[in-house]
This record gives structure tokens, sequence and C-alpha cells, in this order.
């Protein structure tokens, strides 16, 4: 297996390099260190948008929902690039937000404190669509902030289209190297809409019904989320209604990836948690107008707590290994096999599998074994061997073999 060329590689590297620099935790624990600061700065974004638009109460609540809905907990220790992205996202949103709304903002470039967030807006904003393109979805949060404070004329504004080109043009030439290396970037036409999916009875109950409604806020944390829009309608509730649209926008483009794969939507739980919280907002100050204090207590209370319990209790088993076999035959050929051998670990196309072997190799079967010999494989590790899986044994050399696993020397006959 050669190189993958999917995001640019900025969560590696930091992963990576920590792992070389100080070297004491194992590079596993060193992607959870990355992903899990990047959920703690996401956090603070959160906690600071809210505070400037709704006000300090309130942005403690919006804090806390995005650090502790235990969808969350398990996805923002994730090693994937999914919460720095979203990290990221959310600090360039917060820097444009500052830049845009500096009174000096015709005189930005040369004002030292505005150009400063001028930069780190385009450097936040650039990283997150390096990271993920699903950023992208995401724009109408910075249109509205622009409208917001420049009127319509923020079109004319030359300071926004170079922040524009300044953000967009390291994804460009990403995409046109990465261009050079087809073989290398994995087919990702299905995630638009393979088979029909989107719209249909399927992607509304895995994306609503089953992902937001009970996986990420466990039932109870929708009523909060649908209070959040009896807000009063103004400039605050569009910036943060903004988030809502451009994950609609998100879930429904990127449709069968969605529905296929719960992590994709670690990308709308700022959108959620800003109305969760704005929710708690409404009971707050409608609390002695439209119903008694104690109510709008008990209704926050009530939904937080079993928010919490039943997310928790959809999300645990997700902290198990449901395939120890895998854990167990990558072992024992990292054990038995040299380390330059290169593996097939068949595995439904899932490098998981590969992963615990600890060697270079392929996912799954893709061509004929004498063309993937060629290719310079050597060895073949099965996890939960089939029947058919058994029948190699009359074509191959056995190195090891127990109930949970077979590992084959393919260049070798029995």
């Amino acid at each position: 297996m050669g190189y993958r060329f999917v995001e640019f590689p900025i969560y590696n590297v930091l992963q990576a390099g920590s792992f070389v620099i100080f070297g004491n935790l194992t590079l596993e624990q060193w992607g959870r260190v990355v992903s899990i600061i990047s959920s703690l700065f996401a956090s603070v974004i959160i906690f600071l948008l809210l505070k400037k638009y709704v006000g300090e109460s309130v942005a403690f609540f919006g804090m806390a929902f995005y650090l502790f809905l235990p969808y969350n907990i398990y996805f923002g220790r994730v090693i994937l690039p999914e919460p720095m992205m979203v990290a990221t996202l959310l600090g360039g949103i917060y820097f444009f937000d500052n830049w845009i709304s500096d009174k000096n903002f015709s005189r930005s470039m040369r004002d030292p404190a505005s150009a400063g967030q001028f930069s780190l807006a385009v450097l936040f904003t650039a990283m997150a669509i390096l990271l993920k393109p699903y950023a992208l979805f995401f724009i109408l949060p910075y249109v509205v902030l622009a409208f917001n404070y420049q009127g319509i004329g923020f079109i004319k504004k030359w300071q926004l289209w170079f922040f524009a080109f300044l953000a967009l043009s390291p994804f460009a030439l990403w995409r046109i190297w990465m261009s050079q290396y087809p073989e290398g970037i994995p087919d990702n036409k299905w995630l638009f809409n393979a088979g029909n999916i989107r719209f249909s009875g399927a992607f509304f109950y895995w994306i609503f019904a089953d992902r937001v409604g009970r996986l990420i806020t466990g039932y109870f944390g929708i009523a909060l989320f649908i209070l959040g829009f009896l807000r009063r309608f103004d400039k605050t509730t569009i910036f943060f209604l903004s988030f809502v649209v451009s994950s609609l926008l998100y879930l429904t483009v990127i449709a069968k990836g969605n529905v296929n794969h719960d992590y994709y939507q670690t990308l709308i739980i700022p959108s959620i948690v800003f109305f969760m919280a704005l929710g708690v907002d409404f009971l707050l100050k409608q609390g002695g107008k439209l119903f008694p204090k104690t109510v709008g207590y008990s209704v926050i209370i009530v939904c937080c707590v079993f928010s919490f319990m039943f997310g928790w209790y959809f999300i645990r088993d997700f902290f198990n290994i449901n395939n120890p076999s895998i854990v167990e035959a990558g072992k024992a050929a990292d054990k038995l096999l040299p380390k330059d051998a290169k593996v097939i670990a068949p595995y439904a196309g899932d490098s998981a599998f590969l992963y615990q072997t600890n060697r270079k190799g392929w996912p799954d079967w893709t061509l004929t074994v004498s063309e993937m010999i060629n290719l310079g494989a050597t060895h073949l590790v099965v996890a939960n061997p089939t029947d058919s899986d058994q029948k190699l044994k009359n074509d191959f050399k056995i190195i090891g073999e127990t109930p949970q696993y077979i590992i084959f020397d393919i260049r070798k006959g029995p």
C-alpha cells in the first residue's frame, strides 16, 4: 500500500511529530492527545461566541454541552482529523468575527491588532479546509457575519476577497499536487448519494432519528434544541441559524457518507449545542413570563440529566473492541512476520486490521494472488477464518494458526 491522498496531513504531522519529539506516549496516545486538545479549544470558542452574542451563563451551557455530550466525549478523542477540523473551523469563524466587527476594518491591514485577527482567521480557516474540505459547507456563517457588520456592500470589500483567496489557495494547491497521483486517491463518489439514499425514509431515520435524536442528544436534548428556535429573531439568531443551515446542506449533499459513518456528524455538533444553549436561554428568560421560573429550571434539569444518561447508554458500547480477533491476529503477525513483510489483511477494505499487523500492505484483495505477489505481497493474515479461508491451507504455507486467525506465506506452498 502506497501513499493515500485524502486530507492534508496536518493532524498526522502533529501526532507523529509529538511522538518523535517527546516519545513518552505511544503514537496512538499522541493521536488522542491532539484530538482532546482540539476539542477543548473548540469548546472555548463555543463559549466565547455565545458569551459575545448571548451571555455568559448561556455560554457555560454551550461549552458544557460540547464537552460532556457522550457522543462528543467519544468522538472528541478519536484518532481522526475531525475534532481538529471542527476546532480550526470554529477558530476561523471566531477570529473572522473579531476582524470583521473591528471599527478599524477599513484600514485593518495597517492596524497591527486587526491584522493579527485577520491572519489568525486566514490560518485557521485554511487549516480547516485542508483537514477536511467539508468545512466549505460552513462558508455561510462567514457570509452572515460580513453582512451583519458591513451590510450588502460587503461584496465590494477587497479585504474579504483577499481573505477568501488566502484561505482557499492552500487547498487548491494541495488538490493540484495530489491529482498527480490518482492511484492514491480513494473513490469518493459514493459519499454523495450512492443507492439514491438522499431524502429516502432510511436517510431521515438514520440521520435525524437515530444519530441526532438518539445517539447525539439522547432524545431529551432535542427539546432544548427545538426551544432554541423560539428565541427572539434577530441578527444573533441568524448568525447561529447559519450553522444549522450549513449543517443541513452538509448532511444533504454528503448523504451516503453521513448515513454510513456516525463520525461524519462530528461537524454538526457545534450547530446542535448552539441551539441547545439557546434553548436554555429561552427557558431562563421566559421564566416568570410565559411560565413559572420553577418550570423553566425543571425542564432544563430534566433535559440535561436525561440527555446525558441516555446519550451515555447508547454510546458506551462504542468504547468496546467489537472484533478482538483482529487485535489478536495483528499481534501474532507482528511477532511472527519479518519487519519488511508486505501483508494482505482482508477486512472489507477497512485498514483497521492492517494497522494491527504493524506492517505495510493491503486491506483487501485487489488483484489475483499472482498479481499481488508481483506487487510485493508476501503474507496473508485472516481473522475469524471461514470455511473458504480454511481451503487456503491447500495452497499456502501456514505460519501461525489459532481458532481466531490464520497467517499464510503466500509465496510458498503447503
